[in-house]
């Protein structure tokens, strides 16, 4: 028996939570399966609290195995995981922000999403107006000979969102980077309460609206698994041609952007070129450029437009025409490859421990992309595989970047040419009792989740979304320890870990 499988034996099986199971464990259970977790036995794939209890989801070793452990908090306290698995030290930070639950045994006892300025302590559990003051952070002490501090952000010159980056320095080389999150917290959590399912939607498209279709996607498909709901085939196909639409804009976007930071800027001028190409063709097929709120749970809420098919077509000769001269002239010039190639090395066996998706985990040897695992997305049907590269530096996350525009590319003419005619979208059934779901999608960055629960009046009783920065942006502290200064824009963009996504 796998060790999850463990775990789910000794647990109590919850009703009504598909497609994965759902098991109730004692303070015990919860302990074994953060120790499993610790071990490399279980995969972390998140971890969020509500009024009365905490909620584990975890991986088996090959992502094929997926369940949820869930421990009631009668007392307003639970063993922490992050004491045992630094992964999961943010999320429980959260917790204790917005619920107010303690987590016994934490090694870091710090807010994190709570910067004193909400009104309220703990919003979402038991709310004091204790507001705080908005105190000075006390980041971590670095003692040593010659070091100094740069302090950067929240504001940063360029248009981005807001967030501060605390560096140690010894000269030119970083000791240390610890980073200050949250100031473009929207109170998500909050919002989706009480919220009926088109509202919810609407929210969880705007988590991190580069990713509003990935987001609306994984939402659609938790609803859909509580609710017992069967997509039509061809709105399948048609969320799968968004998704990929969505991957393309935003690799492109950020190839160049990476250049740029190596005062490269004819890549992002031209990549940039491309990256509006495909914004524009969405736009014309889709009537939004960005495709928000075009998946609905139950479907997609409009069809292709009768000229969409040949504006993607001519969109993909186009790029093909044009995009590997870019991928030469990045991979020919020396000084370009002299700032990347090395730079901000992410050790695999950290990919791994903090279950890193997306090109960030990709470029470091993990293969796990949820487009592999059995869902309702035709990728099977596609012949999709996941790229990796294994040096883990600036230089190979740029290059799963320019695999995954060709494999896109790729998918995009197979999904154009598959689509299966039909309907668009199935009609929701009425709600009689609790359900629950929970689902996994492959966004541009890596893997979104979204678990839900559908109270008995059909509206959403709690929604908990985790965008794949949360596992990312601490290894950004880790790969620059080392590196010069100015090295860190080249390392930030290469991981380009969402703000937005992340401060919920």
């Amino acid at each position: 028996m796998s060790a999850l499988g463990d775990i789910l034996h000794r647990g109590r099986h919850v009703a009504g939570h598909h497609p994965y199971p759902r098991v109730e464990v004692d303070a015990a259970g919860w302990e074994d399966a953060a120790f499993q977790t610790a071990d490399g036995r279980c995969t972390l794939l998140s971890l969020w609290g509500e009024v009365d209890g905490v909620h584990m989801a975890l991986a088996g070793p090959d992502a094929m195995e997926i369940a949820v452990i869930s421990l009631p908090c009668a007392g307003g306290r639970f063993p922490s995981v992050g004491q045992h698995h630094p992964p999961a030290i943010r999320l429980e930070r959260s917790i204790r922000d917005l619920y107010g639950l303690e987590p016994q045994g934490a090694i870091d006892e710090r807010p994190w999403l709570d910067h004193g300025r909400w009104g309220r302590r703990r919003p979402l559990g038991a709310a004091t107006s204790d507001a705080g003051s908005g105190e000075a952070y006390d980041f971590l002490p670095v003692e040593g000979d010659s070091l100094h501090q740069i302090p950067v952000g929240p504001v940063h010159a360029g248009i981005i969102e807001p967030g501060h980056f605390r560096f140690t320095a010894n000269g030119e080389t970083v000791v240390r980077l610890e980073q200050r999150l949250g100031y473009v917290h929207k109170g998500l959590d909050g919002l989706m309460q009480g919220a009926d399912l088109g509202r919810a939607a609407k929210l969880a498209g705007r988590a991190s609206g580069d990713s509003t279709v990935a987001y609306a996607t994984a939402f659609a498909q938790a609803v859909e698994a509580a609710l017992g709901i069967a997509v039509p085939p061809r709105a399948q196909w048609l969320r799968a041609l968004m998704i990929e639409l969505e991957r393309l804009a935003n690799h492109l976007g950020d190839i160049g952007a990476i250049c740029n930071d190596a005062s490269f800027a004819l890549m992002l001028a031209h990549c940039g070129i491309l990256r509006e190409r495909v914004l524009r063709a969405a736009a014309a097929a889709f009537d939004h450029r960005l495709m928000m709120d075009r998946v609905i749970p139950g479907g997609v809420a409009v069809d292709l437009a009768s000229e969409g098919a040949a504006q993607f077509r001519a969109l993909l000769a186009e790029i093909r025409a044009r995009f590997p001269a870019l991928v030469e002239l990045y991979d020919d010039t020396t000084s370009l490859q002299d700032r990347t190639v090395g730079t901000g090395r992410l050790d695999p066996a950290l990919a791994r421990q903090f279950g890193a998706g997306g090109f960030v985990g990709r470029a470091a040897g993990r293969g796990f992309d949820a487009r592999s695992l059995a869902a309702p997305l035709p990728y099977a049907e596609l012949g999709f595989k996941p790229v990796t590269r294994s040096e883990g530096d600036v230089n190979a996350r740029v290059w799963v970047r320019i695999d995954e525009v060709n494999h896109s590319l790729a998918l995009i003419e197979r999904l154009l040419d598959g689509v299966p005619m039909g309907e668009i979208a199935a009609a929701l059934p009425s709600v009689a009792e609790p359900r629950e779901g929970l689902a996994l999608v492959e966004g541009f960055r890596g893997d979104v989740l979204a678990w839900l629960r559908i109270g008995a009046d059909g509206r959403i009783a709690r929604c908990h979304l985790r965008d794949p920065s949360w596992f990312q942006w601490p290894l950004l502290e880790a790969v620059i320890e080392g590196n010069i200064v100015a090295d860190f824009p080249l390392c930030n963009k290469s991981f380009n870990c969402s703000y937005s996504g992340h401060d919920l």
